[in-house]
């Protein structure tokens, strides 16, 4: 009783950014939770026709978005939140007035050739009216979301978040249960709940600010996310275009086999989303500062807690791949590391790009997304045809290293224009960090046939994290203290 008594007490005591990090972490583990669990219950429930419906409605969703909405509740939206900090309330209003405008927009040209977009997404009009509701609706929750992370009112994100979470499957499957069409009924489902849960912070952060139109942060929302557009296409790319390629050039299988390995491998972003959603506020505040020496530390230490967390999942990767899949799956094992090494990259890649995020350089982020994106294609086309499908995990993690170096060497292009010449990272910390945990990585994929040494290895590795460990916690300390600056 008196450990559980210490440890509530400690966790009085923390700073409330460290709870906040925690709390996004715990429920980002569990949103990614119920997905899982409920997963199995609607393949059960839809034929596999109708399973490959609701998923290419998903695809085609991730795809328009982008058109529609611009993705405006992104990075413009948070960099706004610090670039505009007297006038939060107003600025935060006006988006969701153009958020809402376009939206509408898009929906009148959807009604004018209704037939046409039909036609060319293979969608019913309900299926395309209910994909521009839930359109609006992720937009309403992004920009809320995105505001209760930058002051760390972290109670309440949470809780929308997992009734949200909890709700979606269990409506889904009523409205799946009782309809004939069974793929329009458990989109449906997705739209009430999201109706329901997110369309009261529209009105909300409207009422606020008292402003539905204004020029100046409409003019600035545009300008800048519209040159975006060609970079979050190509993540979409970089995200997808292997599964595709693979399915084209090997077969379903092998297609089936890759994306078990991909999914497991990008379970890891969740460390990605919960560190970079809590520093980035931060960051930009440092960089408005012009306090750019500041940041190095903190970003080495996140840094090296993806790099462990990742090391992890590769030593324990075979079985990873047996708890989510019959033995089959069982080829998913090798390409499992260099995916989960991507995801390392794609941290670094954020670090670098926040510079040109907040002194709105796009051409720069959308050069390096784009050169990423076609370094990815031509490299899947030529290696998977003589290598097989497990040559696109190297691919992949080929490509973003591309794509951190890219956008590493554009950073350092807007600190020249911006920051006096200012350097924030050193490239020999960045590489030691990086290369220590490739080499590691690397040791623990060639030991997946002898399973002892494996084990072996990964005991040894947790050892020196446990006799470390109050290393550890200093250097968490560290960032409690670095980020309790103003």
């Amino acid at each position: 009783m008196n450990a559980i008594t210490k440890i509530i007490e400690k966790y009085r005591n923390f700073p409330i950014q460290l709870k906040a990090s925690f709390w996004f972490l715990i429920c980002s583990f569990l949103q990614k939770g119920i997905s899982l669990i409920t997963t199995p219950v609607f393949t059960r429930l839809l034929s596999t026709a109708e399973y490959g419906q609701y998923n290419v409605f998903n695809s085609w969703l991730g795809i328009v978005a982008i058109f529609v909405s611009l993705n405006l509740s992104y990075g413009v939206y948070t960099q706004g939140l610090v670039k505009f900090e007297e006038e939060e309330k107003l600025f935060s209003s006006s988006l969701q007035g153009l958020s809402a405008t376009l939206v509408a927009g898009w929906t009148v040209i959807y009604f004018i050739f209704r037939k046409f977009w039909n036609d060319l997404f293979s969608l019913s009009t309900v299926q395309m009216l209910a994909m521009l509701v839930m359109i609006w609706t992720t937009a309403v929750f992004g920009f809320w979301a995105a505001a209760q992370r930058v002051h760390f009112h972290y109670k309440m994100l949470v809780t929308v978040t997992l009734a949200v979470s909890i709700a979606k499957p269990v409506v889904g499957v009523f409205f799946v249960i009782h309809a004939a069409d069974k793929v329009t009924a458990r989109i449906l489902g997705l739209v009430l709940v999201e109706l329901i849960g997110y369309s009261a912070f529209f009105w909300i952060q409207i009422l606020r600010g008292k402003k539905f139109f204004c020029y100046k942060f409409w003019k600035h929302a545009l300008l800048f996310n519209i040159p975006l557009i060609p970079h979050y296409l190509s993540q979409t790319v970089l995200n997808s275009a292997d599964r595709i390629m693979i399915e084209r050039m090997c077969g379903a299988d092998e297609a089936g086999i890759y994306s078990l390995a991909y999914s497991i491998s990008l379970i890891m972003t969740l460390f990605n989303t919960a560190l970079m959603q809590t520093i980035s506020p931060w960051m930009y505040k440092k960089i408005k500062t012009k306090q750019i020496g500041t940041i190095a530390p903190i970003a080495y230490l996140t840094l090296c807690a993806i790099a462990i967390v990742n090391v992890l999942l590769i030593a324990f990767a075979p079985e990873a791949v047996a708890i989510f899949a019959p033995a089959s799956y069982y080829d998913a094992i090798w390409i499992v590391p260099p995916v989960a090494m991507s995801v390392y990259f794609m941290y670094s890649y954020d670090l670098f790009a926040k510079f040109a995020f907040y002194y709105e350089k796009t051409k720069f982020i959308t050069a390096g997304s784009v050169i990423g994106a076609i370094s990815n294609i031509l490299l899947n086309f030529i290696f998977i045809s003589q290598f097989g499908y497990c040559a696109a995990g190297y691919t992949t993690l080929a490509c973003y290293i591309v794509y951190s170096v890219g956008h590493y060497i554009f950073m350092n292009k807007v600190c020249d224009a911006f920051c006096d010449g200012a350097r924030p990272y050193s490239m020999k910390v960045y590489l030691l960090i990086t290369l220590s945990f490739m080499l590691i990585g690397f040791i623990l994929l060639f030991t997946y046939s002898y399973n002892l040494l494996r084990y072996g290895i990964s005991v040894v590795l947790t050892g020196v994290i446990f006799l470390k460990r109050k290393r550890l916690v200093g250097m968490l300390n560290r960032i409690i203290e670095v980020k309790n600056i103003p």
